[in-house]
């Protein structure tokens, strides 16, 4: 290691001090500790262009150690990318491109959002498997276009974390050789040393895993992490886990090795002796040499000419693969029109399971959509997600279609991401809509991120039955509709299930998650009713009786039906309601203010609600004239057509609270 190597990791680890300081907030430790192998592979072996984050050729890196953000904010910047030394300067401060975690589409060369532990190290596995996927469709003999590989560094917080044993064997199984995680093995948790919880040997875990496991006594030695890489990166039949003996908080003399340097500044005082410690004046704040720029910016420089070497490459393969390269620009660019493929399911009163009809309309679909994996959580014959006539994503088929993500909930939603970040692949995943608890960090990082992935959750409500109390949702739909630009769709039959898919596919900013029945739902005759693609817009006036409207019932899903039948009831004893199907809440807000009110004039105060699920949340369309009809309790083991009854969702039920609502709004006004 040369003198300039030694100066340009110290400037790594002053620089992130510095940062972290001046913000009075953050986390200079893991910075500090990871800066010599942080410096190792990308000098040495990350393919990277700052002038083209998005470059498809480039390798992925990842922080999963999200709280240390400086380490990454510091390697792009000095690197070359669109990050000024101000941004740096203005660390964790309102609207900076510098924020507390590494947050994607904020930091020009951020893959992925990542903070919350484990997160990182599974969205990870999902990239590996959309680089197998594409490699094995795209890539022909001379043109291994899409040879990138998954780098990361991953803390010990992370391998604490369920998530990461859930991917990590699921990537072991599959064999995603393209995989290289640095393991930032500092010993050190916010509580002291890991020895107080986490004294497992995590190497010996992962080779069970089916990880080739590597390990690196002294984290400071560049030569010898570099080699480690090296070897990672021709062991191509397994993911390969780097354990690096760092220190945390190195350079610092009195707080190396100290879980204080965690979380927490090293402390003014602290800082000017860590500078004097590495070779720094004590008296110059976000100091970078002249020559330690340089060599950075050359590294820079340098991904940018491997870049311009793919793009040649690329331009012969565009030529004698016409027909592939035009495929993948034509889904790069989003171009996706399904209206032909959709399914039309005829009218019927006996009905369809909207799960049943999702798979339909989920194998039209994907005829049109090469680029669309996914599958469940060992839960396809339920969650009618096979793709037919396509094989299962195996090590020994990574062109399959089909994932079998087996029971890891929590893995699955992170993969989704994954894969949902590398254009110009589209994810979907299912699951019971109980399980998507289990799910929810990932579904939040999706809709933060801006991304779509489509979540399916199937088994919707207490009517799925037996199963009982654990089975049964109740608080998951109003729990899923209280994430911020997280798009949830409760479709009324089967051809509102199909123009749900193409909404949730044609939505470019959020994930969806769909809401699908397991018992049966009545097929709406569309010559009478709205056509289903009145769903794109969130809520419709499903029907109307008589020119005075007395009432509003709102519905959603299986209880669409309930509202209809309901409404012919009321109706015989002459009181006219009208029955809204407001399968999306977001779609709905989304429409403008004249459509909003068409639907549901303030003028028409007296409304119901009816859902199989949690009433929190109804008010705000019901207002305090108003009522729901819900489920605010759990529920019991019996067949789905009896809790149904019993918690109240029947015609009778429904006609009692709409003329009592009646009466008590009459009397308020007398």
């Amino acid at each position: 290691m040369t003198p300039l190597d030694i100066s340009c990791i110290n400037t790594i680890r002053i620089l992130s001090a510095d940062a972290v300081q001046k913000a009075e907030s953050g986390h200079p430790g893991m910075p500090m500790g990871a800066a010599a192998m942080a410096y190792a592979l990308w000098m040495d072996h990350l393919r990277f262009d700052p002038a083209d984050p998005e470059w498809p050729g480039r390798d992925r890196f990842i922080l999963s150690a999200g709280h240390g953000s400086m380490l990454l904010y510091s390697l792009l910047y000095l690197t070359g990318y669109d990050l000024s030394l101000d941004d740096i300067k203005n660390f964790r401060q309102l609207d900076s491109k510098t924020p507390g975690h590494p947050e994607y589409h904020i930091t020009p060369g951020v893959e992925t959002t990542t903070g919350p532990l484990g997160q990182g190290f599974a969205t990870g596995v999902g990239m590996a498997i959309a680089q197998k996927y594409l490699a094995s469709v795209l890539n022909r003999q001379g043109y291994p276009l899409f040879d990138y590989r998954i780098f990361g560094i991953v803390s010990d917080g992370d391998l604490m974390e369920g998530i990461s044993s859930e991917a990590a064997s699921l990537a072991g199984h599959l064999k995603l050789g393209n995989i290289i995680y640095l393991y930032d093995d500092n010993s050190i948790s916010i509580e002291g040393n890991t020895s107080i919880a986490f004294t497992e040997d995590a190497g010996e875990r992962f080779k069970a895993f089916g990880w080739h496991v590597l390990t690196v006594e002294d984290g400071n030695d560049v030569e010898s992490v570099s080699k480690a890489i090296e070897e990672a990166v021709m062991t191509s039949g397994k993911p390969s886990l780097i354990k690096v003996r760092t220190h945390i908080a190195f350079g610092s003399p009195n707080k190396v090795d100290s879980e204080s340097a965690h979380g927490s500044p090293l402390g003014i005082d602290e800082l000017k002796l860590t500078k004097i410690n590495l070779g720094f004046d004590p008296g110059k704040d976000f100091f970078i040499g002249e020559d330690v720029l340089e060599h950075f910016r050359s590294r820079g420089s340098q991904g940018s000419e491997e870049h311009r070497k793919w793009k040649e490459l690329y331009t012969k393969y565009s030529v004698e693969y016409t027909e592939l390269s035009s495929m993948y620009e034509k889904f790069c660019d989003g171009k996706v029109n399904v209206d032909d493929l959709l399914p039309e399911f005829p009218p019927s009163e006996s009905g369809m399971a909207t799960r049943q009809a999702s798979g339909t309309a989920l194998n039209s679909i994907a005829k049109a959509l090469p680029f669309m994996i996914g599958g469940s959580a060992d839960l396809a014959p339920s969650n009618n997600t096979f793709l037919n006539g396509f094989a299962s994503f195996q090590s020994s088929d990574y062109s399959g279609r089909n994932l079998h993500f087996g029971v890891r909930e929590h893995a699955m939603g992170a993969l989704l991401n994954g894969i949902s970040l590398t254009k110009p692949m589209t994810a979907y995943g299912a699951t019971f809509l109980i399980f998507s608890d289990y799910m929810r960090a990932a579904i939040r990082l999706a809709a933060i991120m801006k991304i779509r992935p489509v979540f399916v959750f199937t088994h919707d409500s207490v009517a799925l039955g037996e199963d009982g109390t654990t089975h049964q949702p109740v608080e998951q739909l109003a729990s899923l509709r209280a994430i911020p630009d997280l798009i949830v769709i409760r479709p009324a039959d089967a051809n509102e299930t199909a123009e749900a898919w193409k909404t949730a596919l044609g939505i470019s900013d959020y994930p969806v998650a769909l809401i699908l029945t397991r018992q049966k739902v009545q097929v709406f005759d569309r010559t009478v009713f709205p056509p289903a693609s009145e769903i794109s817009k969130g809520a419709y006036v499903m029907k109307d009786c008589g020119s005075e409207i007395r009432i509003i019932l709102i519905a959603t899903g299986s209880e669409v039906q309930l509202a209809l039948k309901a409404s012919d009831a009321l109706l015989e004893k002459g009181i006219s309601a009208r029955v809204v199907n407001m399968a999306s809440w977001e779609l709905f807000e989304m429409q403008s203010a004249s459509y909003r009110e068409s639907v549901l004039p303030k003028a028409m105060k007296i409304r119901i609600a009816v859902e199989a699920g949690s009433g929190f949340g109804w008010e705000r369309y019901t207002g305090c004239d108003g009522s729901v009809i819900g489920i605010n309790e759990f529920g019991k083991s019996a067949p789905g057509d009896v809790l149904i009854r019993e918690y109240g969702f029947t015609v009778e039920n429904l006609v009692q609270q709409a003329e009592q609502l009646l009466e008590k709004n009459k009397t308020s006004l007398q």
